[in-house]
C-alpha cells in the first residue's frame, strides 16, 4: 500500500528528504519517474506499462506535499517503517486505501526503480 499525504499537511517539508525513492514532491511541483531512481529513457514498469522515465509528469496535488503512488514502496527494503510517517509532525502521512499493495509487490517496485 502506498502512503498518502492528507490535507492536514502543514507543508513543512520534513518528509521529502527522507524518501529513498524520491516519491515525495512539494505541492504543484512537476515530477519524473527518473527523479531519485536508476530509471532513465523508455522503460516497462512492473505492470507492463511502457513510459518515458524522463518525461515530466503533472503534480498530484497543488495544495500540499504529495507522494507519487507508483514510486512509493513504504520504504520496504530500506527501512522498517515509512520514513515520511516517522518524521511527520502532524501525522498526515497515512496508508493510501486506493493503492493497496503486498509487501512482495512493494519490494519488486523498489528493485525495479533501483535496477537491482
Amino acid at each position: 500500500m502506498a502512503i498518502i499525504i492528507t490535507d492536514e499537511c502543514i507543508n513543512c517539508g520534513a518528509c521529502e528528504p527522507e524518501c529513498p525513492n524520491n516519491a515525495i514532491y512539494e505541492a504543484a511541483v512537476d515530477w519524473k519517474y527518473s527523479d531519485g531512481t536508476s530509471l532513465t529513457g523508455t522503460i516497462v514498469n512492473v505492470d507492463g506499462v511502457t513510459f518515458d522515465a524522463d518525461a515530466v509528469q503533472d503534480p498530484v496535488n497543488d495544495e500540499v506535499y504529495y507522494i507519487v503512488p507508483d514510486k512509493c514502496t513504504e520504504c520496504k527494503g530500506f527501512h522498517e517503517e515509512p520514513q515520511c510517517a516517522a518524521v511527520c509532525p502532524v501525522d498526515c502521512c497515512v496508508p493510501d486505501d486506493n493503492h493497496v499493495e503486498s509487501e512482495e509487490r512493494l519490494l519488486s517496485k523498489k528493485a525495479f526503480m533501483h535496477l537491482e
